[in-house]
């Protein structure tokens, strides 16, 4: 009998995020501080629309770009936020969560051959998305002495002539770095010189603690060569309803449509609703949830380093990526032992890619008293074994 499977996606690994998860659920009294996921329920209004739509008999498909309204408000929303300005017939796709967009984006643009740059460490799925697609990922290792940011001669050393997108994932997961308007100002006149489009996954866009957020796509001439990627997921505490959507170029725009129709149809008549309360009338929950992880934040950037671990301070999404090697163990045996000896789940930092080697993702998505409760046993855990070096 003939293999049946793809060598392409066997030879794929499974996410190393949910391999932790799956251990947590059947431990008793563990506390997870892996999964990014709000601890927030979605705000009952947006609920409610979601109810309603139900009780109106709404279970009808949609456009397969998606529901009008929904365009329409995703296109004033960016403008509001951002001062992005799309059209929202033509330059507007509603999609399965934000990774559907990451997927059918890399599909509508990728030759095979066509050459992928993926700084890391960064969420698990574009490197096997861009493989999925038939490119080459190319790994650009992001340096915590930089903060995690991409630098300016760090994208010139990773360009060749087969290079055509560069991923751009900024708040980014799982460091929590950001980049700012003139760290994406360094890099803007490299990628319109080399000709590069990129795919730009702002999900954590409505996160940051610093500065505003600054998309790449509002500087001159990028616009043109950018998708920009977000979803409901994060900022209102909406992640089963896996609704997100991309902006870009009508030309790409519509492959990426084409792509949905024949393998999604459309995204869920109902969630398309919630959302449209989302935006219309979200802008108070978002800001109450991000005050909250703020306090989170600080909290436990304080308390890691009371600790004795090195841990840069991060501006946006809702993790920290604290430095365990001092330890002398790797970042897999850290959170094996973690897990096993004190009961709380964190992430290596090689679940987003080898340069994460030496790190932690530790997630601030759940309550202050869980937080210290696992702070607590992570000062153990980490005097224990500072002994024993």
């Amino acid at each position: 009998m003939r293999n049946p499977l793809s060598e392409i996606i066997t030879g794929i690994q499974p996410s190393g995020i949910r391999k932790f998860f799956d251990i947590v659920n059947d431990m008793k009294d563990a506390i997870s501080l892996g999964v990014g996921e709000p601890d927030f329920d979605t705000p009952w209004h947006i609920r409610e629309e979601g109810i309603y739509s139900l009780e109106k008999g709404r279970t009808f498909y949609t456009s397969n770009s998606g529901l009008k309204e929904l365009k329409i408000e995703i296109c004033r929303y960016l403008h509001r936020r951002f001062g992005l300005s799309y059209d929202y017939e033509h330059e507007t796709i509603v999609t399965i969560g934000g990774s559907e967009a990451i997927d059918i984006a890399l599909r509508a643009m990728l030759d095979p051959g066509d050459e992928v740059l993926i700084p890391q460490p960064c969420y698990v799925s574009y490197h096997p998305c861009a493989i999925l697609a038939g490119g080459v990922p190319v790994v650009i290792e992001l340096k915590g002495e930089n903060e995690f940011k991409l630098t300016r001669q760090q994208l010139l050393d990773a360009i060749t002539d087969k290079t055509k997108v560069l991923v751009l994932a900024y708040p980014n997961n799982p460091t929590g770095a950001v980049m700012n308007y003139e760290d994406l100002k360094n890099i803007v006149d490299i990628i319109i010189e080399k000709d590069l489009f990129v795919i730009s996954d702002e999900i954590y866009s409505e996160l940051t603690y610093g500065d505003s957020h600054v998309s790449i796509a509002s500087f001159p001439g990028m616009k043109e060569r950018t998708i920009v990627i977000n979803g409901f997921s994060k900022s209102y505490a909406m992640t089963g309803w896996r609704l997100g959507y991309a902006t870009g170029p009508a030309n790409i725009i519509e492959q990426m449509i084409k792509i949905h129709q024949f393998a999604i149809m459309c995204s869920p008549t109902t969630s398309q609703y919630a959302g449209v309360e989302a935006l219309r009338n979200g802008d108070p929950d978002v800001e109450m949830m991000r005050d909250a992880y703020d306090k989170r934040r600080r909290y436990l950037v304080h308390a890691i380093r009371s600790i004795g671990l090195e841990c840069f301070e991060p501006f946006g999404a809702f993790y920290v990526f604290p430095s365990i090697k001092s330890l002398g163990m790797t970042s897999d045996e850290f959170a094996t032992k973690l897990l096993k000896e004190e009961k709380v789940a964190v992430v290596p930092g090689t679940a987003f890619g080898a340069c994460g080697e030496g790190y932690i993702r530790v997630s601030y998505a759940y309550s202050i008293d869980n937080l210290k409760l696992a702070l607590e046993r992570i000062e153990r855990f980490v005097t224990r074994h500072k002994l024993n070096i």
